[in-house]
């Protein structure tokens, strides 16, 4: 039973990001109906996290009201958490919904899944990460994580014959409400990476204020905090048309709603806990599989067909999903053998794993040499053979 319960808990992780995934897959699909509906994306933007603000501040207030976490609110945790909202929050949605206005929504996820490489290169160059290709674990990160945009490349790029598997004849979208600029596509390829690598900058940001701040739904309230802050600033001084600021009962309420307190609310708590527990890379790397599922969901849901190349794809991003993870559990298993082995050491002779200061430690080395000089026999030495004149005689 233990057994099992100890596997469970080793599975949170990979259980909880591929809960992340699925909620971000139904964000795309609602978000292509409110972009269809009209909605402004820079409101919607500041919308969702406002609604993200209000749920992680109350979830903060429940959680942690009586926590014995003595960690402080100083200033240069709020320049962190400012910065996790700037680079988690604003500028990631802002530069994705501009770019989604601009290019055809497999595109901008496609290039979106490049941020396990750019998240994988700030970490080795933040030294959170290490560029470990000596280690079997670590050729097996930089490998999947080659594979898996490599097969979000392949779902986007190719297309193949189409796979008549199931046809639901639903189409949410009756209205279309224009379509992507293609005199601007370079421009939103640029929108597109400047969100990926907000996205990337985020998650090393994020480790570096679990380190600092543990006091996990506080610090993730502070995010959409000033998330939300930032993005209503930035909404007010794009956009004027207040008619886009109101909100009645129909999919622009749906849409910010659900994003804030699912995609945006619990998300960023969950994402936030697993880059404490595995790492900024672990965060990113599922990435690839919101593309599966916006295929399959936009299938069912928006009547677009499946391709031979969402196949290839899927299977390669899926490979290189588990490649990255059998590296960051084979990672994570040396490191608890490595503690392991150390506080065995120290139950078992406390006194070898004792640190002592310059002085100390040259102190004892004077006794030592003084016992050596009374004692030339201490150490179990033999004396040297006893001199023999006749042996100096041979010529």
């Amino acid at each position: 039973m233990e057994g099992l319960c100890r596997v469970l808990q080793g599975l949170k992780p990979i259980i909880l990001m591929l809960f992340v995934q699925m909620a971000f897959a139904a964000v795309n699909i609602l978000y292509k109906m409110a972009i269809n509906d009209g909605m402004s994306m820079t409101v919607a933007t500041a919308y969702r996290l406002i609604f993200a603000s209000a749920f992680t501040i109350l979830v903060a207030i429940i959680f942690e009201r009586k926590n014995n976490n003595k960690a402080r609110i100083t200033p240069r945790v709020l320049l962190l958490e400012f910065l996790c909202g700037l680079f988690g929050g604003t500028l990631f949605l802002n530069f994705y919904f501009a770019s989604l206005a601009l290019m055809p929504a497999t595109f901008v996820l496609a290039i979106i899944n490049l941020c396990p490489a750019l998240t994988f290169i700030i970490a080795v160059i933040s030294g959170l990460e290490k560029l470990n290709l000596g280690a079997a674990a670590g050729k097996a990160k930089i490998t999947g994580t080659l594979t898996g945009i490599t097969g979000a490349m392949v779902l986007t790029f190719y297309k193949g014959i189409q796979i008549d598997i199931w046809s639901s004849h639903i189409n949410l979208l009756h209205h279309p409400h224009g379509g992507a600029d293609n005199g601007n596509e370079l421009l939103g390829f640029s929108y597109a990476i400047a969100s990926c690598s907000s996205f990337a900058l985020w998650l090393n940001i994020q480790a570096k204020v679990n380190k600092e701040f543990p006091r996990q739904h506080t610090g993730t309230a502070l995010m959409c905090s000033m998330a939300a802050l930032q993005s209503t600033l930035f909404a007010l001084f794009v956009d004027r048309d207040w008619a886009q600021w109101k909100l009645y009962w129909n999919i622009r309420l749906l849409t910010v709603s659900y994003a804030g307190i699912v995609a945006s609310g619990m998300v960023i708590n969950i994402i936030a806990w697993c880059v404490h527990k595995r790492g900024p890379l672990f965060g990113s790397i599922f990435n690839p599989l919101q593309l599966v599922l916006v295929a399959i969901a936009a299938s069912f849901l928006l009547n677009e067909h499946l391709y031979l190349g969402s196949v290839i794809g899927g299977v390669l991003i899926v490979s290189g999903l588990y490649s990255v993870l059998w590296g960051n559990s084979r990672e994570t298993k040396h490191k608890i053998q490595d503690q392991t082995q150390l506080l065995e050491e120290i139950t078992r002779d406390p006194v070898q794993v004792i640190v002592m200061s310059p002085h100390k430690e040259q102190q004892n080395k004077d006794n030592k040499t003084h016992h050596q000089i009374q004692n030339p026999l201490s150490n179990e030495q033999e004396l040297p053979p006893p001199h023999n004149n006749n042996n100096n005689n041979i010529s």
